[in-house]
């Protein structure tokens, strides 16, 4: 690195934090699998159940939205939107970093 900083980070400590951050995943999916379980259903007015729901895919910086219905999409767009924001701002300071 430049100015003579160093830091040096040992090969155990970057294996535990990477296995850490894959198990902090795994338990949000779970969580998130669960809770859309839980409260995927809705009662309208008529008694009726109803599934809302809605999701992306992201192709490259790309977003392909699909939902249920408007509100699900304009929830699911603006996730997408924040996320995409942060992957930028991520890339950014690593290659900031980086030099």
């Amino acid at each position: 690195m430049k100015n003579g900083a160093e830091i040096l980070i040992e090969v155990e400590v970057l294996y535990f934090l990477g296995v850490g951050l894959l198990l902090v995943g795994l338990i949000i999916t779970f969580v998130a699998i669960v809770l859309l379980f839980v409260s995927g259903y809705r009662v309208s007015r008529d008694g009726r159940e109803e599934v809302r729901g809605g999701g992306v895919v992201i192709v490259g910086p790309f977003p392909i939205v699909f939902g249920t219905d408007k509100s699900a999409v304009k929830i699911v767009l603006l996730l997408s939107i924040a996320l995409m924001m942060l992957l930028i701002v991520v890339s950014v300071i690593s290659s900031l970093l980086s030099w």
